[in-house]
């Protein structure tokens, strides 16, 4: 597949879903083994409906197109290459959304220190900066109820979710939804910086200077336009096609 395009075929997906694995270590956002980022596969011959995740146990640096294990929606694994099986509180809110957004080929979850600091106070993240002003009106919120092992809480996800592609956990972390992994990805990422800027704005002992509400809607409106028109027309992705180039570059053979 030429650099920076669209996934069209399942090794695509693979190729994709592994580097997001692999950018999400470089970047420093991923927790030992544990977290999550799968992708939707096409429907099986009997309309099962399938997708992939991390084997469990390999750290986020150890992910390869050929070592993601597929699982259907009843937590079955249908292929394991590993042999590791998967985590069953990645299957508990994964299955959940992929199960009832199906325009979310990717789902991303992260354990960062930023995205739980923000996750974790009643305000969320505010409108600080242009990073920040993107999420803007986007984001949801739902409550922390344990480690995700019950399988009832998939409903509660579902329904805090509605139709927005960006969650905050409270006091667990971030829930991000891409139509592809390269859109999922580049939410994580921005994400991630505006907490950080949060964070590191909020402990200087100053006056926080918060975007009026127009001009974080109009800015919200730039960066969603922008995001959707990349993913209804499809093609080359010059973001995404720039931090392929920078695993290549950092991790030449990641892909196998």
């Amino acid at each position: 597949m030429p650099d920076g395009m669209t996934a069209t075929s399942t090794s695509d997906l693979r190729r994709d879903l592994a580097a997001a694995y692999r950018l999400i270590a470089h970047f420093g956002m991923d927790d030992g083994i544990y977290t999550h980022i799968s992708a939707r596969l096409p429907d099986g011959p009997e309309g099962e409906k399938r997708f992939l995740l991390n084997p469990y146990g390999l750290r986020f640096d150890e992910v390869t197109p050929d070592n993601l294990v597929t699982v259907d929606e009843t937590g079955t694994v249908i292929d394991d290459p590993y042999g590791a099986g998967v985590n069953e509180a990645g299957f508990t809110i994964h299955s959940a959304v992929h199960m009832a957004r199906h325009d979310a080929v990717c789902v991303l979850h992260t354990h960062t220190v930023a995205g739980v600091a923000v996750s974790s106070v009643q305000e969320g993240l505010l409108p600080l900066n242009q990073w920040s002003a993107q999420f803007f009106g986007q984001i949801v919120f739902h409550d922390y109820e344990g480690i995700a092992l019950n399988l009832e809480e998939r409903a509660r996800i579902v329904a805090d979710l509605g139709d927005k592609r960006v969650m905050l956990l409270r006091n667990h972390g971030t829930l991000l939804l891409g139509r592809s992994v390269a859109e999922a990805v580049k939410y994580a990422i921005n994400l991630e910086r505006s907490c950080k800027a949060q964070v590191a704005a909020l402990s200087m002992g100053l006056t926080p200077v918060v975007l009026p509400n127009d001009v974080a809607a109009h800015t919200a409106g730039q960066y969603a336009r922008a995001y959707d028109k990349m993913e209804e027309q499809g093609g080359r992705d010059p973001e995404w096609a720039a931090l392929l180039r920078l695993l290549d570059a950092k991790i030449p053979g990641w892909a196998g």
